[in-house]
């Protein structure tokens, strides 16, 4: 099972990031489980969508150390630097089209916790959103949650500025697309000339003008991309109540899908 959830080449590339286990100079104390265990136990978590008690004893961590090990990487960033190390794997190898990008979100009902909003296409339930910005095959580049109500223009400046400077096979790192594709809920004149001043050429469907149909052709892949982040169950309704939390399952969930990219 642990061999199964956590292969060796990933497992390789989440040693670069993961810190250090503690050292107890006093000694004593109960025997640290591993940290490919606790990471298999974790990706059953995200991808099962089972509560941290229900995990099945056959992983060896319990749920409360499981949880308790993915709190301690959450606070350290450790999600985050593993779905850059991917990319930036995926961009040395070729992988990466910067040519077009897209942007979007998705809603997610919230049960509780901060960054939650009334959502205005679940009937003022609450819920939290996820914006996501993919290349032009799909892979996802920079992610972001915020509430349920806020417009999506507000989330394109920091998701631009989220794209981390990934490697390329020839040349320096690059972290900004040739084109930007949206649809009308990023119609805002903010977000255009945003992207103008750096150079950013942008194909924003116009409200009241033209269909966001039009983009189909360059934003279905956004839409698959939504549906291979739904493989992990964990975010079809959120449980957690720190917003970081949530944060950290999207970014497992966009490691995951870099991954199996990466091991094609």
């Amino acid at each position: 099972m642990v061999e199964r959830l956590v292969p060796d080449e990933l497992w390789e590339l989440f040693e670069r990031v993961v810190p250090p286990a503690p050292s107890r100079p006093q000694g004593g104390g109960r025997r640290r489980y591993g940290d490919r265990e606790v990471l298999a136990a974790i990706i059953f978590v995200a991808t099962s969508g089972c509560t941290w008690r229900q995990l099945p004893p056959s992983f060896g961590p319990s749920g409360p150390t499981a949880h308790r090990r993915f709190t301690e990487w959450s606070k350290a960033r450790v999600w985050a630097t593993l779905h850059r190390l991917v990319l930036d794997e995926l961009g040395s190898r070729g992988e990466l089209d910067w040519s077009r990008c897209a942007i979007d979100s998705v809603n997610t009902r919230a049960l509780k916790g901060d960054l939650t909003g009334p959502n205005p296409v679940d009937r003022g339930k609450k819920g939290s959103k996820i914006h996501l910005i993919t290349e032009r095959t799909g892979l996802p580049l920079s992610i972001g949650i915020s509430g349920a109500n806020p417009h999506d223009s507000q989330a394109l400046e920091p998701l631009v500025r989220g794209i981390p400077p990934i490697r390329s096979r020839r040349g320096p790192r690059r972290r900004r697309p040739a084109t930007r594709h949206a649809d009308k809920g990023y119609d805002s004149g903010h977000p255009r000339r945003w992207l103008r001043k750096r150079g950013i050429r942008h194909r924003i469907a116009r409200k009241g003008i033209e269909s966001s149909t039009r983009l189909g052709r360059h934003r279905w892949t956004i839409e698959r991309t939504m549906s291979w982040l739904a493989g992990c169950r964990r975010l079809h309704r959120r449980h957690e109540r720190k917003a970081e939390h949530f944060l950290a399952f999207t970014a497992i969930a966009c490691s995951l899908t870099c991954y199996r990219r990466l091991a094609k």
